[in-house]
């Protein structure tokens, strides 16, 4: 196709980017967004973009009869039977992560997917980060030789608001998920083995969930790499954004992102800018490429790059790790497949 037409479903803040991202692409055209809120404001900001449909009702975007993919930026329990409807719909899909709270829910929405034929891609837009992606380019030339350790950090520059924390699934599900998908992309490998530890050590709302703000996952990979992850709701300098993949023949290392690289040296020290401040100015051109990518990929029939077995993989860490953090134990993934087969045989009596 020339052109894939899109509808966008949840114009909370991360809608609103991949919709002034797909703009930018003349592949692409928007023809519908929806949101249960949508109001006055929403339908003027559209307008302003060349939006022609704003609604409130999401069935009004999966079953128009023009649009051949939609982006699913809404709340993540949303995320499952709206991807079924979609698959059903023959709508090629865009999914923020994750994709459920449950990896036996996101089975059951990729199963969807698969009888559809249509593609669905998972927004782990950290895939697409320059750094990141030269670290896994030198993984997959060899450059570094086997693989021995994958070391992420990944801090934000404040914790989110109460609200948040009570709906966020967690530190693993909803901020450390992107470094367990990370872990996979940079290894090259699976997660066979997750222990983790956390503490909470900034705000105390977050025990109120039982949630920590504070986490260090182990993990040991299939093939035999060893990965630490550490993670924090809050650095005092800002968004803090580190991986280094280290092997037999050498390291590869990302630093964070800077406004400028200058370092200004006199006699009282040493002085250069923070990093950038957050998600958004961090992985601003991440977000365009991911959508980029999954706009050629509709309209040439190749693979997405991040697919839904990728979503559902981090999930499973993500799960792994808070059973491990909760029975205070190392955890093997094939646990999880137990369960989850326990869980099958339950659904079909």
């Amino acid at each position: 196709m020339d052109k894939v037409r899109i509808g966008v479903i949840g114009a909370g803040r991360i809608g609103k980017i991949h919709v002034d991202n797909l703009l930018k692409l003349p592949q692409a055209e928007i023809l519908a967004i929806s949101d249960l809120y949508a109001d006055v404001d929403l339908e003027e900001w559209a307008q302003v973009r060349g939006i022609p449909i704003v609604t409130t009702d999401s069935d009004a975007v999966i079953h128009h009869p023009d649009i051949d993919a939609v982006f699913i930026c809404s709340s993540t329990d949303s995320h499952v039977p709206l991807i079924k409807s979609a698959a059903r719909n023959g709508k090629h899909i865009f999914c923020e992560k994750p994709i459920s709270m449950d990896f036996r829910q996101t089975k059951e929405a990729l199963e969807e997917v698969r009888r559809a034929g249509v593609k669905l891609q998972v927004g782990f837009n950290r895939r697409f980060d320059h750094n990141f992606r030269r670290i896994r380019e030198h993984v997959e030339s060899g450059a570094i030789g086997d693989v021995q350790l994958i070391k992420i950090t990944s801090r934000d520059p404040s914790p989110p608001p109460e609200s948040y924390i009570a709906v966020s699934g967690g530190i693993f599900m909803d901020m450390m998920i992107h470094d367990f998908d990370m872990a996979r992309y940079l290894s090259g490998s699976e997660v066979e083995e997750v222990f983790a530890q956390g503490g909470v050590l900034i705000d105390p709302a977050f025990a109120k969930y039982d949630d920590v703000d504070t986490a260090i996952v182990t993990l040991r990979f299939a093939n035999g790499a060893l990965g630490v992850i550490d993670c924090s709701r809050q650095a005092a300098y800002g968004y803090d954004q580190r991986a280094e993949a280290f092997g037999s023949l050498g390291a590869a290392t990302a630093d964070n992102d800077y406004a400028n690289t200058v370092a200004l040296s006199t006699a009282e020290g040493v002085q250069s800018d923070k990093p950038l401040y957050f998600f958004l100015e961090r992985y601003s051109e991440a977000y365009l490429l991911e959508t980029q990518q999954f706009i050629e990929c509709v309209r040439s029939g190749q693979p997405v790059p991040v697919d839904g077995e990728d979503g559902r993989q981090a999930e499973r860490i993500a799960a792994a790790a808070k059973r491990s953090l909760r029975e205070r134990r190392i955890v093997k993934l094939s646990e999880l497949d137990v369960a989850e087969s326990i869980h099958a045989g339950n659904e079909g009596r």
